[in-house]
């Protein structure tokens, strides 16, 4: 008949006859359960969470502590860096995002991943990352003490 869909179909958009969009957790949570949630994913993961929807997007750019764990520990590793940037009035956000990768590279320097190579053809390329001085100086201090 007119007017009538075929069974199983949905109008346009998705949104009736049964089948709709999941419900979105965060807008049915309370704040604190939603910020707990998104406190067990790491760093990548809760750069795309927050990449998924505008509500997700809100409730992970407003919690500093969110990116404040993931930075501390970073921190571990670049602590110059990350005290400068936070001296200098980076959110803890933006303080990560700037020396997350950095850290990546310095920790697989540091730990002697790189001792033993040959020449610079031989270093893998994904793995490099543009450092300061200080950096290199700490990188070269570690290995004079292998």
């Amino acid at each position: 008949m007119e007017g009538e869909r075929p069974a199983g179909r949905e109008r346009a958009g998705g949104r009736g006859g049964g089948g709709g969009d999941p419900a979105d957790f965060v807008a049915l949570l309370p704040p604190e359960v939603s910020s707990r949630i998104f406190s067990d994913l790491d760093v990548e993961s809760l750069c795309h969470a927050a990449v998924t929807c505008k509500g997700w997007h809100r409730v992970i750019e407003s919690n500093d502590c969110l990116w404040r764990h993931h930075c501390l520990s970073v921190r571990a590793v670049c602590q110059r860096e990350i005290d400068c940037d936070r001296g200098n009035g980076y959110s803890w956000k933006i303080t990560l995002l700037r020396n997350y990768w950095k850290s990546k590279v310095k920790q697989e320097w540091l730990s002697g991943k790189y001792s033993n190579i040959p020449s610079q053809n031989s270093l893998p390329e994904k793995s490099m990352y543009p450092m300061d001085v200080d950096t290199w100086g700490e990188i070269l201090e570690a290995e004079l003490e292998r």
